[in-house]
């Protein structure tokens, strides 16, 4: 049954509000001082808190409140509270509301507005309670790959990007190719190298080339090797990349570009671990585990006749897709506290616009945005302003961006609601905030 804890010296006040919430069929209990209170939260199963902010007679500061409210947050930082309080100042409000308070009412209160207000905070709290759990379960999932596998210090907090780890390390042991597809930057040889510590090959060299920083001419003679003369500037023979990677394993990074007569000799290498140097009649074997990526549409290259079906099949065996950094926005906290590494902390603006901004360069444009944000912040602090990175432009009046007009009718339509108006507005209730105070709203008193 859900459960609303009532903190306030008034005894009046907690038996006005438990009839009220029994209308609701919500259970309630009581605690007359902020002690009494955070004890009853320690044997208690509760849903929702509702505080007073004045406990002695000769207070109107709101001061016990703030400290009550601040003592449940550091205990229990996902429990939702509702601030009561006869004494309403909009400069509070914003203020606690910022450090994470679910809603403000002012006493006296409208029964109808708080009871709304408590079902929609009790609705957010079942929801967090189902986030949290699915964050608990993630984190065992996490650290039991960790113990039966290699991850390379892999840094990650998404579901998505759970699932691409797993099923890297379930391909692992299968002698096998695997294609890593995803955009450039998203960490697709991170991933490869998760496959090769947990191969068969692992004791094997890991040797990795990019075919796209090579020029097409040279890419032949980097992967297979040349003869001295083989081609201009060839002053001596050459061992192969894959050579080098006998008995471990081989990732080509940006396969797509690798030219047709590359794509004949690698095919033949797949089937059969035999190809020639350039400029040699010799054929070589070896034995090397190939892992390709690529963040170019090989469908859509083979339909355009620049690289061969034979080929994209016999590489795609296994396909293991590396979302964008946007589609996994729950990495982008856990690598940038990464890329600081303990050296500076991470402020709550900045945080606010990493988590705003759609990486376009991902992971790579993530970690050089924090590591130059390192250097230029000011007491080891990173702020918004240091990770320089652009502002979104200001949505239209009248379309993401409401004005003063829109917010009055939303606040009307909802009863004065905050939780509900900023959900109509399709706003936070910290900016729902900072707008009615441009506007010079005002509180309830």
């Amino acid at each position: 049954m859900r459960t609303v804890l009532i903190i306030d010296d008034n005894a009046g006040v907690r038996e006005a509000l438990g009839l009220l919430l029994s209308l609701r069929d919500i259970r309630s209990c009581g605690a007359a001082t902020p002690e009494e209170g955070l004890a009853m939260l320690m044997v208690e199963r509760v849903d929702l808190v509702i505080a007073d902010m004045n406990f002695r007679a000769d207070t109107t500061s709101g001061e016990e409140g703030v400290q009550l409210f601040r003592a449940i947050r550091e205990r229990y930082p996902d429990m939702p509270v509702m601030l009561l309080t006869a004494w309403t100042h909009l400069e509070t409000a914003v203020e606690l509301v910022k450090a994470g308070a679910a809603d403000y009412l002012a006493k006296p209160w409208d029964d109808n507005k708080l009871l709304t207000t408590v079902e929609n905070l009790l609705e957010l709290s079942e929801t967090s309670r189902a986030v949290s759990r699915l964050r608990r379960e993630r984190r065992q999932r996490r650290e039991e790959l960790e113990r039966r596998y290699d991850l390379r210090g892999l840094v990650y907090g998404s579901e998505a990007m759970a699932r691409v780890v797993e099923l890297a390390c379930q391909v692992a042991r299968a002698d096998v190719p695997v294609l890593i597809t995803g955009p450039n930057g998203a960490g697709k040889e991170r991933i490869a190298q998760i496959v090769h510590a947990n191969s068969a090959v692992r004791d094997g060299p890991f040797i990795a080339v990019n075919c796209g920083a090579l020029p097409g001419e040279l890419i032949e003679a980097e992967l297979f090797g040349a003869e001295a003369g083989a081609y201009t500037g060839a002053n001596r023979a050459r061992e192969g990349r894959f050579e080098s990677a006998h008995g471990g394993t081989l990732f080509l990074d940006e396969i797509g570009n690798l030219p047709l007569s590359g794509q004949v000799k690698l095919l033949r290498v797949l089937e059969t671990g035999q190809f020639e140097r350039l400029g040699s009649s010799r054929t070589r074997q070896v034995k090397v585990r190939v892992l390709s990526a690529t963040n170019a549409e090989l469908p859509k290259m083979i339909a355009e006749g620049t690289f061969r079906q034979d080929l994209y099949y016999r590489l795609n065996l296994i396909e293991v897709l590396l979302p964008p950094l946007a589609e996994r926005s729950d990495d982008i906290i856990p690598l940038a506290e990464f890329f600081v590494g303990g050296e500076a902390a991470l402020a709550d603006d900045a945080r606010e616009a990493l988590l705003d901004y759609h990486w376009p360069g991902n992971v790579r444009e993530l970690r050089n945005a924090v590591e130059r944000a390192r250097l230029l912040c000011r007491g080891g602090v990173i702020r918004a302003a240091d990770l320089g990175l652009p502002q979104r432009r200001p949505a239209p009046r009248g379309a993401d961006e409401p004005d003063r007009e829109t917010i009055a009718a939303a606040l009307k339509a909802s009863g004065g609601n905050i939780s509900r108006t900023a959900q109509a507005l399709g706003l936070s209730r910290q900016a729902l905030y900072r707008r009615m105070e441009r506007y010079g709203f005002e509180t309830a008193g």
